[in-house]
């Protein structure tokens, strides 16, 4: 929870009534929390100035200690991103009652890290037959950000952290796994006058069919990105296994032999009506893969023809205009 204040001089945000730190590592410690806290400020207010001591001065914020997002030891802060990552679009809430229509709206946030672990310690009565070697894999995903006043959003781009993935194979030369899917997530970006940037589906199963576990820490699978000034929400996260059966979004979990584990990560938010969105553009979407047919037709209200291009005089009837 957050209240932002700005006065002649400065801009403060107050976190108090913020819930309280947790047993859980997803607990904020005070300087992660400033460092977001400026970082969403900053975006709106002073994106064009550097980041140094003058230009940060004049943002303070508060939170409570012991709250969430100033936890003090021996709270567990391992996996202090997943709420952390939130902190700018809590931010830009506040800020688009300051300046609306000039906030973007929100994005996948947190980061996707794809933590894996196999060995016999794990999976030894999985009923593999053969052998499980003992591994740990690290990979870091981004969904979508959200669109913003006059761009669409960014596809699986991270925001706000800005940390870069690393192709696939570097993971499957040193672990037993192998990424069988990585691609756009289709229609997962919000529909409106600039789009949501998409989110990916991304599939891994282990070699040989080897059963592995997944220590799962994401988040926007419960509560969608919001989109602005008319824009539709970001497509949620969801995680499962390739077999159909719904996986949680936290908690280590198990994937038996032979299936794969399937995240399918958040799209951002759109800003703006999406009727007001070029019609050649949401034609372009879909030719591309971003937008399906029938997103086109009931979210932008365009019809298409037989060939893929605009048909103005079916578009003007849906539209209305």
């Amino acid at each position: 929870q957050a209240a932002l204040t700005v006065s002649d001089d400065h801009i403060h945000v107050d976190y108090t009534g913020s819930s309280p730190a947790v047993a859980y590592g997803i607990n904020v410690v005070l300087n992660y929390t400033k460092a977001y806290t400026c970082f969403g400020v900053k975006c709106v207010v002073a994106s064009d100035i550097p980041n140094n001591y003058g230009s940060l001065l004049p943002i303070t914020f508060s939170a409570p200690e012991g709250c969430i997002l100033n936890a003090p030891r021996p709270y567990p802060v391992a996996a202090r991103h997943i709420i952390g990552h939130l902190l700018p679009d809590t931010i830009l809430g506040c800020l688009h009652q300051v300046v609306p229509g000039g906030v973007q709206a929100e994005g996948a946030a947190a980061l996707w890290i794809i933590q894996l672990r196999g060995g016999e310690a794990i999976s030894a009565n999985s009923g593999y037959e053969g052998t499980i070697p003992d591994f740990e894999m690290l990979h870091f995903n981004s969904g979508g950000s959200g669109a913003r006043p006059d761009k669409d959003g960014m596809s699986v781009t991270a925001f706000p952290s800005g940390v870069r993935g690393m192709p696939v194979e570097v993971n499957e030369a040193i672990t037993p796994v192998v990424f069988w899917r990585k691609e756009f997530r289709l229609g997962s970006g919000g529909a409106g006058r600039q789009r949501g940037g998409l989110g990916q589906v991304i599939e891994i199963g282990g070699t040989d069919g080897l059963p592995f576990d997944v220590l799962a820490m994401f988040e926007r699978c419960d509560n969608a990105p919001k989109g602005r000034e008319g824009g539709k929400d970001g497509a949620k996260g969801r995680l499962s296994l390739a077999s159909g059966a719904k996986l949680q979004p936290k908690g280590q979990q198990s994937i038996p032999p032979n299936d794969r584990l399937q995240l399918e990560l958040a799209g951002g938010a759109g800003f703006g009506n999406p009727y007001e969105r070029e019609a050649e553009l949401v034609a372009e979407d879909v030719r591309n893969g971003l937008v399906s047919i029938a997103s086109a037709k009931t979210d932008y209200g365009v019809a298409l023809a037989k060939d893929g291009s605009v048909d103005p005089s079916a578009t003007f009837k849906m539209r209305g205009i």
